[in-house]
């Protein structure tokens, strides 16, 4: 865990190898417990979650049928954006992490579920339950940090590109969708050569997720319209106004898990050889949960408990909050910092960090009303100036 081993204070100094084996076996206790005790309360929860979000969304497009008058056009967005916002965190998510496959229900099943979003799910579990959990805040193997478009740590070094990242967060946050659809397809690996470019798997993948886009569209944006009759243009505009309030909520939850400030991440070489015990350290140091009312926990699909849906991404979501104290407790006994807060205040660590980010090390700290003049003008230089320049002025301030 090299990154966080090189800081002044190193989180982890104090375990020795064989705490870091303990910890593992505690959470690994703790996973058996919960798995030994599955049954039908849990079965009976995601099959309610899934009705009530499926009445929800059938009444809100019957609203929707009369939304040239705005109390239903604002009734029926409203209902049809939480709708979409259970369809993908609560059940989605959840599902397609498999953490319903023990019940046997083709319905509920990971390998059948097809979600109300851009990214077909078997391209999203790929991108997701495979690397994003495998290589949990792991620089250069999880896209989840950044994207692929920004800077999320110090030891990343700074272009100017970077400037604009806020203003790239945003847009993203819109369109989240659209966005991991693009990130399941690796485009800014996979268009770099013509070589990749028409390599028949990425191509057919770029197809399937074309289709599901065009898909998506044509119920969002045409089917459910046109079924308005008289009500087209305002069903269009809460179809897109739903659309665009689950994007932003999903982003500003899944920016909670892993990007406010003191949340770690680490070197590639860092997992080389990695223990199981690493392993789950690694998933404790690099996320981060929401606290919060049990409504909250559920519109979040329960990665407001980030920390424990990493420890155990396959354990149904409704046993998080159970689970939580018992890792909580493991955190203490091993002087680890279990990272929680309210939304708010994640939701404008997370920003914080990627406005930080956006500069170069230290600048938003050293800025002063005072020096902001000279700092604008470091800036200016570091921007225009090149990387023999960038690399004299940050060595400068670092010395």
């Amino acid at each position: 865990m090299t990154v966080i081993q090189k800081k002044p204070e190193n989180p982890i100094a104090h375990l020795s190898a064989e705490d870091v084996e303990m910890i593992g076996k505690e959470l690994d206790t703790i996973r058996q417990e919960i798995r030994d005790s599955l049954g039908e309360n849990d079965a009976k929860y995601i099959r309610t979650v899934i009705d009530v979000q499926r009445k929800l969304e059938l009444g809100s497009r019957a609203v929707l049928l009369f939304s040239k008058f705005p109390p239903a056009w604002l009734l029926g967005t409203a209902g049809l954006s939480v709708a979409k916002i259970l369809e993908n965190m609560e059940i989605g998510h959840n599902i397609l992490h498999g953490q319903w496959d023990w019940m046997r229900d083709p319905k509920i099943h990971s390998t059948t579920w097809e979600w109300d979003m851009a990214s077909p799910a078997e391209q999203w579990k790929h991108s997701h339950n495979e690397l994003h959990h495998t290589y949990t805040n792991v620089i250069g193997k999880d896209n989840d940090l950044g994207y692929g478009i920004m800077r999320v740590d110090e030891d990343q070094r700074w272009h100017p590109m970077y400037l604009a990242q806020p203003l790239w967060n945003f847009i993203n946050a819109c369109f989240f969708e659209y966005g991991i659809a693009a990130y399941d397809l690796e485009l800014g690996k996979n268009l770099a050569t013509k070589k990749r470019r028409n390599d028949p798997k990425f191509r057919a993948a770029a197809k399937q997720v074309l289709k599901k886009i065009r898909n998506q569209a044509a119920k969002d944006y045409v089917v459910h319209p046109l079924l308005s009759g008289p009500s087209f243009l305002p069903t269009l505009a809460a179809n897109f106004t739903a659309n665009v309030v689950r994007n932003l909520w999903s982003h500003s939850v899944i920016m909670c898990g892993h990007f406010p400030e003191g949340v770690e991440t680490f070197e590639k070489t860092s997992i080389d050889g990695e223990t199981r015990g690493e392993w789950y350290v690694r998933q404790m140091l690099g996320s981060a949960n929401i606290s919060g009312s049990k409504a909250m926990h559920i519109m979040t699909g329960n990665l407001s408990h980030q920390v424990e849906h990493h420890l155990f991404p396959d354990i149904p979501s409704n046993r998080y909050a159970e689970i939580a104290p018992k890792v909580k407790d493991i955190f203490d006994r091993y002087g680890l910092t279990y990272h929680s807060a309210p939304l708010y205040k994640q939701v404008a660590s997370a920003w914080h960090k990627v406005i930080r980010l956006s500069l170069p090390n230290g600048w938003l700290a050293e800025t002063t009303p005072k020096n902001a003049p000279a700092q604008l003008a470091k800036l200016y230089k570091m921007t225009t100036g090149g990387p023999k320049v960038r690399r004299a002025l940050q060595q400068k301030a670092a010395a």
